[in-house]
């Protein structure tokens, strides 16, 4: 795996990863949580969703999963917070080790299909979950398919750099990628940067053995001079 790379010079360096430069919302739509997945469940994935209904005012949130579970872990909310969320009831839960092709075929009631299947329709603008990685790529290749120009999903996450943070993806969607798809993960992670934590022009690279162009293999090589046609 050779990730790309998206770096946010001058922000604020800490321990975590940067906060978004502006709300998470960006339609009338509410975020659909799958509420039950993820090693600990709904006992961690429920309160940290509402910590962040907190702190962002105009977010609302869809938690699917079941609501037995799930509404006790909605008590300690204010009336106005309370009012931003609501509970999707869903029956089944993909186990963090089960097959994805079985996730698809056998869980079509799990919380994790539920949420997807909420942003197919139109209702929710985005799936947030927690759970079996390979079950939620399939499962939303499955439903939600492809946008134009990208031919495979990448997982991004932001790390710690000397002037800020570095947006590096793919972290663990491929086990290989051909030069088209090493510049489209560079789109997707300029597109985050920029549209998410507000940089006007992010500053991209590919991670490599080295920085000349004549380092790396073909792959990489044809990836760089695709990169560089770019600019």
């Amino acid at each position: 795996r050779r990730p790309g790379t998206t770096r946010s010079k001058g922000g604020r360096e800490d321990s975590g990863p940067p906060r978004p430069a502006r709300s998470l919302v960006s339609s009338t739509l509410p975020i659909a949580v799958d509420a039950m997945s993820g090693d600990r469940g709904p006992a961690t994935c429920v309160p940290a969703a509402l910590a962040v209904l907190r702190e962002d005012p105009a977010l609302e949130l869809v938690l699917v999963g079941q609501p037995a579970v799930v509404d006790p872990l909605l008590a300690g909310l204010d009336a106005a917070a309370r009012a931003r969320v609501r509970v999707l009831a869903a029956s089944q839960v993909v186990a963090m080790d089960e097959r994805p092709r079985d996730a698809i075929r056998r869980k079509k009631d799990s919380s994790l299909r539920r949420a997807l299947d909420l942003v197919a329709g139109g209702e929710a603008s985005a799936c947030v979950s927690a759970g079996n990685t390979g079950a939620l790529m399939a499962t939303a290749h499955f439903v939600l398919g492809m946008i134009p120009g990208v031919e495979r999903p990448a997982i991004i996450s932001a790390i710690p750099s000397s002037g800020g943070h570095t947006h590096m993806l793919d972290l663990g969607a491929n086990a290989s990628a051909t030069p088209d798809q090493l510049f489209q993960f560079a789109v997707m992670g300029s597109a985050v940067a920029a549209g998410v934590h507000g940089l006007a022009r992010p500053r991209v690279g590919l991670l490599n053995i080295g920085a000349e162009d004549i380092k790396g293999d073909e792959t990489v090589q044809a990836a760089h001079q695709r990169l560089q046609a770019s600019k």
